[in-house]
């Protein structure tokens, strides 16, 4: 009796630790995230201190101050912290819906599909802005209802849809390469810089776009996050308590895809940072955890960092931030599949 009587207690413990642990990962990722945004707004050509900072944000500043805050670094660190939380909101729900760490809209071929559609409209069609924002969530979805075809079964689903996802990037590549090398050099190389992923010349009517598809998203992603630990449990148990498997495969794909699409779409098919958001993320927050939000505060973070090192590792010289992520993300990559997860693929 004594024992019956004390697992009540126990429970309720554990279940308080483990929110604790989930609120200090993502509050330290918000942490992180503000340090790095100071830092973002203050370095440059035109450095600026901590006091002229919190006066130009705060409206007062000289003209010189306010237009380098608000008007180059600001946008661009908008687009930073919006693309970053949501390739890892994307690559946190395909992990969490596949159980694969090697899930994301890189590896999945849906950034691929994403690109060559925009590519289609930049270099054949002329088109930009919210048409080619259309353009690039098309050719996502189409790669994502393959994905759907080939993992319809749950047995087998998670390990054909990366199969599946990795012969269609291959294919998505084929085809950015005929565009790119029938296209005008000038052209082509404009579509080269976006296909490497950049987070220059961002104007704000950009962030406001991407800004409103991750908040019309967001019911989305909590329903998703929801309904994804019950269907880790067992197609059995998820039906018993209301949640159809199919649904949250479509539901959580399809969110995916329009947050890998958007952001593709204005700054490019950015790799890696929705495969490692998810996996750093998951250890802080503790074993079992899907850790969404998580997710999106270390991919945020993740490309805000690489975003500064692109700009100023090399000095007189700006790299597109692709370059950083592509390398960091090969290593990390590397690094997943020497560790005994990896090994288990």
């Amino acid at each position: 009796m004594s024992v019956a009587a004390g697992a009540p207690p126990a429970v309720h413990e554990v279940r308080a630790r483990i929110r604790r642990r989930r609120a200090l990962a993502f509050g330290g990722g918000i942490v992180a995230l503000v340090l790095l945004s100071l830092v973002a707004l203050s370095v440059g050509e035109y450095p600026i201190g901590p006091l002229e900072l919190v006066r130009t944000l705060s409206g007062g500043g000289d003209r010189l101050e306010s237009y380098v805050v608000w008007q180059v670094r600001a946008p661009r660190l908008a687009m930073g912290l919006l693309v970053g939380g949501c390739l890892g909101v994307a690559g946190a729900l395909l992990q969490a819906l596949l159980r694969n760490p090697l899930a994301s809209p890189d590896l999945l071929g849906i950034s691929g599909g994403s690109g060559a559609a925009a590519v289609f409209g930049l270099l054949i069609l002329g088109v930009g802005g919210p048409a080619l924002a259309l353009l690039a969530f098309a050719g996502g979805a189409v790669v994502a209802g393959f994905l759907l075809l080939a993992g319809r079964h749950r047995a087998d689903g998670g390990y054909r849809l990366v199969l599946a996802g990795i012969g269609i990037a291959f294919l998505c590549s084929s085809v950015t390469g005929y565009l790119m090398v029938r296209a005008q050099v000038e052209l082509a190389q404009n579509a080269l810089v976006w296909l490497t992923g950049s987070l220059a010349t961002t104007p704000w009517w950009q962030v406001g776009v991407v800004t409103l598809i991750a908040v019309l998203a967001t019911p989305a992603v909590v329903v998703c996050a929801r309904w994804l630990p019950l269907h880790q449990m067992g197609t059995a148990t998820a039906v018993s308590l209301g949640v159809h498997p199919r649904t949250v495969r479509v539901l959580t794909v399809l969110t995916a895809v329009l947050l890998t699409a958007v952001t593709c779409a204005f700054v490019g098919p950015i790799s890696f940072i929705a495969l490692c958001a998810p996996a750093i993320a998951r250890p802080l927050a503790g074993n079992g955890a899907v850790a969404i939000g998580t997710s999106g505060a270390v991919g945020a973070a993740l490309l805000v960092a690489s975003d500064l090192v692109a700009q100023y590792a090399l000095p007189g010289f700006s790299l597109p931030v692709g370059v950083i992520t592509g390398a960091l993300g090969s290593v990390f990559l590397l690094w997943l599949l020497t560790t005994s997860k990896g090994r288990q693929l």
